[in-house]
């Protein structure tokens, strides 16, 4: 059988994209880049040059404003404009993209590019916009895995992705078979950041001849550059929407144009509404026939996190106070097209007298209304008084568990009945198929024998249940076990957790009987408290046990809050929950919908749920982050499995809960044994991986591993796991023994010349699959950006908790890195500001010190740096430092053992330079 080659591809996908509206023009390397993106730029703004040609100073501004950036930056300037001064002093404005006529766009193709950088590379397919390199298509041939593309990508990014290559947005990466695309970033890609593209349908287009006739046309480019790309300003990052949200969008946006009726977006908890429903808010308020956009959320909702999410599509569009006055000031203004508000804020807006005036401006207006989480805040008064006063108003929600009338509101209405039509749905098994949000690991602890059976819930409903789940006996019970298995749950603290009780008795309950247990975990607990609640019979009221509860918090994290100041408290430890700095946090009903936290992968649960409620708070731990994370615990202390098989089956319009819950224990024990034996086909001892001479079978065996890995992770999240030798075919020791052999070839890969042609180059070797370090560079780096800037005294709080964190860090990688942070943290952090790109300051910040070093040992043993820099440039590049090449290019005349020291202090230092900033 012979394959399609990787060349072949190419041909095809060029002859395709030039059928499609994209002229092939040969571009070798960075120089002719540059010419052809000088040509282009002039001939697209030749309207405003007008026929008066930049000069060479001019041209010079030009470069001057639009390089020297990073992705994120040009990314900002593709989307503005060009601003120079000719030099007979007029004011010029150029543009780089027109995005309202598609037509006047320059679209040109080339392949083949070499750039050199830290390396030599050679791109395989550049799409260009105006002479900029907008789409980079990186190929394999039929029958490689996608991921070896993606991590090409990856190590071009790192080594010669510079210059005009900045401005690129997309990345493509197909073996023929399989396509998918994702976003430039200035930061690390995870992999699962890909995503394919489908139809309408939600059915996946992979072949790349269908993938280019449906994406990589021009007007669907331009589309998905202006329209369905978020510049994040919060994160400095690119989000290129997925498809489901695009067609969410465009069906919403149709819906308002073309008609009058209401519609609503059926999308799954996780799979990113909060953006698409800002997105189609956003094109919405941009329409001169559409007067208002109403961003409306409940007012519980309105926490932290919401704020945060929409001021990442907008700096400080939402107005965080309870004031009415505001949102009226906000309707008044005809500049302001697009309001996010409370559904509790215009309620009382539309009740007042004081504001009829104002509010009657639009009561016969086309205005729309945009609804998150309609499930919940649309069932009420509130929104029968919104309906009733504008009357020409469209409602568009948003949700990710609907009402039916299985699980109708309490005035029995469904989603429909006020929404009308579902526009476009995309399932919870739909986006666990398409990896978008992970499945869950579902498992029920028995927590009472005797009389009673938990798992009969006739039975359990017949007594009185507080006495039995408030037991003193059973408190404790849960409490251990949680204790007991969390470091398997969240695979060594690893990951974070929430623990959802019944009700702020049992919170406090559960709060305190943690207290007495020794342990070391970080536990927190928040809830919300009745100013005026019913206190008879209780020996403490909720805000008295918050009060010290928050008092705890303090002392554990050397915070100062109060109950007074709950907003903060509560901010913080949202912040905290995801930064990993909490182990636990114990809930009632706060965080179980709406809180996103990549680093939160278990749910421990001791109350009842059904059908919306249970699947929102499931969710919370189903977000997908690295390849370690492979599904949502949950762990049931509570007989749920009736409500959760429903649940799953309505939300997933299917009889069957297979594509949602994860398989039993003797399901992975027997995938895993399969792997086991295929591995001993491979190499039957450890010790045989080193007789492995051939590609082909060093990569067979790095992939059975992998698997191996992969499943052994899953495993250690039963509580029935243990290195059995009756029922696992690996001891331990001998997993671990491989395991030195895996980390020796993939030390190998890395020091081998990059340009060799080896198919292990761009294998993906998973290395974060077998690291189990909680305090890591990763971790180290999310705790800097959580810092609090604008906060001078929080600030030198988190810089010491950062500190006392780096001291106590056995990561290897880290240790090398500790001085460096360290440095970092004292040095630049104290000068930085809240939206400051932390990734950016310290990769500047250690190229500095990197420099300085060289600069200083140069000068130091007078040496020259531009030898020492090429050495070093050779080490990185070969991982072998030439002994002969080091004492023959030291050219100052020096006695034989002088010469010998001197040449072991350069090698030293070079090889301590590379393991530091590598």
């Amino acid at each position: 059988m012979t394959y399609q080659s990787e060349a072949q591809l190419e041909q095809l996908l060029i002859q395709r994209l030039k059928s499609q509206g994209f002229d092939e023009v040969k571009i070798d390397n960075e120089q002719e880049l540059m010419e052809n993106f000088k040509e282009k730029f002039s001939l697209f703004n030749q309207d405003k040059l007008k026929n008066k040609p930049l000069t060479e100073k001019e041209w010079q501004r030009v470069t001057n404003d639009i390089l020297g950036k990073g992705v994120f930056g040009s990314a900002k300037k593709l989307r503005d404009k060009v601003f120079i001064k000719r030099e007979d002093e007029s004011d010029l404005y150029l543009n780089l993209l027109n995005t309202t006529d598609i037509s006047k766009n320059i679209f040109e193709v080339t392949h083949q590019t070499t750039v050199i950088g830290k390396y030599t590379n050679r791109y395989d397919v550049t799409l260009l916009i105006n002479g900029l390199p907008i789409v980079q298509i990186e190929l394999k041939r039929r029958g490689m895995d996608i991921k070896e593309a993606f991590n090409q990508i990856e190590r071009y990014r790192k080594h010669s992705y510079k210059g005009l290559y900045r401005y690129i947005q997309i990345f493509v990466i197909t073996n023929g078979v399989d396509t998918k695309y994702f976003s430039n970033s200035d930061r690390n890609i995870l992999y699962s950041h890909t995503f394919f593209w489908t139809n309408e349908k939600n059915e996946r287009l992979t072949n790349l001849n269908d993938f280019t006739q449906a994406f990589l046309t021009p007007n669907h480019l331009i589309k998905m550059i202006s329209k369905f790309t978020v510049v994040n300003d919060t994160d400095k990052m690119l989000m290129v929407m997925r498809p489901y949200q695009v067609y969410a969008a465009e069906a919403l946006v149709r819906r308002a144009t073309e008609t009058n009726l209401n519609a609503y977006v059926w999308h799954t908890t996780g799979s990113g509404k909060t953006l698409t429903s800002f997105k189609v808010a956003e094109i919405l308020s941009s329409n001169p026939k559409i007067k208002k956009v109403f961003f409306l959320v409940d007012r519980k909702d309105l926490d932290s996190q919401t704020v945060s999410e929409f001021n990442k599509f907008a700096e400080g569009s939402v107005d965080t106070t309870d004031k009415t006055s505001v949102l009226v000031k906000q309707i008044k203004d005809k500049n302001t097209h697009l309001i996010v508000t409370t559904i509790q804020k215009m309620a009382r807006a539309i009740a007042s007298e004081k504001y009829e005036d104002v509010m009657s401006l639009y009561k016969d207006e086309k205005v729309i209304f945009i609804i998150d989480e309609c499930h919940r805040s649309q069932f009420g008064q509130m929104h029968k008084d919104i309906v009733k006063h504008f009357t020409k108003a469209q409602f568009f929600g948003f949700t990710g568990t609907p009402r039916f009338k299985e699980n109708a509101s309490q005035d029995k209405r469904t989603t429909a009945d006020l929404f009308h039509k579902c526009v476009h749905s995309y399932l919870i098994k739909e986006a666990i198929n398409d990896q978008n949000v992970l499945g869950f690991h579902v498992e029920y602890i028995k927590t009472f024998d005797g009389q009673y059976d938990e798992y009969d819930d006739t039975m359990v409903e017949g007594i009185d249940t507080k006495e039995v789940y408030m037991a003193d006996e059973r408190i404790s019970l849960v409490s251990n076990h949680i204790i007991q298995n969390h470091n398997m749950k969240t695979q060594n603290r690893k990951y974070t957790s929430i623990f959802a009780t019944e009700s702020i008795e049992a919170l406090v309950k559960y709060y305190d009987e943690f207290k007495t247990i020794d342990h070391d975990l970080k536990i927190a607990a928040v809830f919300s408290y009745g100013a005026n609640e019913e206190s008879e019979g209780k020996d403490e009221h909720s805000r008295d046990a918050l009060e010290r509860i928050i008092q705890d918090y303090n002392k554990m994290f050397r915070t100062n809050y109060s109950t007074n100041t709950f907003n903060a408290y509560n901010s913080d430890i949202s912040k905290k929950v995801k930064s990993k700095q909490i182990d636990i946090l114990i809930v009632v009903n706060m965080y179980l919908t709406g809180f996103d936290s990549k680093p939160l992968n278990t749910l421990y649960v001791d109350k009842w749920l059904k059908y919306h409620d249970l699947l929102q708070a499931f969710s919370r731990t189903n977000r997908v982050e690295e390849q370690t994370k492979v599904f949502g615990n949950i762990v049931c202390y509570r007989n749920l499995k009736k409500r959760t098989d429903e649940a799953i089956c309505l939300f997933s319009k299917t009889d069957s809960v297979d594509d949602v819950l994860m398989k039993d224990y003797d399901y992975y024990l027997d995938k895993f044994n399969d792997c086991v034996q295929a591995l001993y086909t491979v190499a039957k001892t450890p010790s045989d991986v080193d007789f492995i001479k051939s590609e082909e079978e060093k990569k067979k065996f790095i992939l059975i591993f992998k698997e191996i890995s992969k499943l052994l992770l899953i495993l250690k999240t039963f509580v029935e796991f243990s290195f059995d030798k009756e029922k696992l075919f690996m001891s331990e020791q001998t997993y671990e023994d491989f395991k030195s052999k895996y980390y020796l070839i993939y030390d190998q890969v890395k020091k081998q010349e990059k340009n060799n042609v080896s198919i292990l180059n761009d294998i993906d070797f998973a290395i974060e699959l077998m690291e189990t370090d909680k305090i890591n560079v990763a971790y180290i780096m999310n705790l800097i950006r959580s810092i609090e800037f604008g906060d001078k005294e929080q600030r030198e709080k988190d810089i010491n908790h950062i500190l006392s964190e780096l001291d106590r860090a056995d990561n290897p990688e880290l240790r090398k890195k500790v001085d460096l942070i360290k440095s970092f943290l004292k040095e630049v952090v104290p000068d930085l500001s809240e939206g400051s790109q932390v990734d950016e300051a310290y990769g500047d910040f250690e190229d500095a010190k990197r420099n300085q070093e060289i600069e200083e040992f140069s000068k130091k043993e007078e040496i020259d740096i531009g030898f020492i820099k090429d050495q070093i440039s050779e080490y990185e590049f070969t991982g072998i430092i030439n002994k002969d090449d080091v004492r023959n290019g030291i050219n100052k005349p020096l006695p034989f053992l002088k010469k010998k020291k001197l040449t072991e202090r350069i090698i030293e230092f070079i090889k301590d330079l590379v393991n530091r900033f590598q």
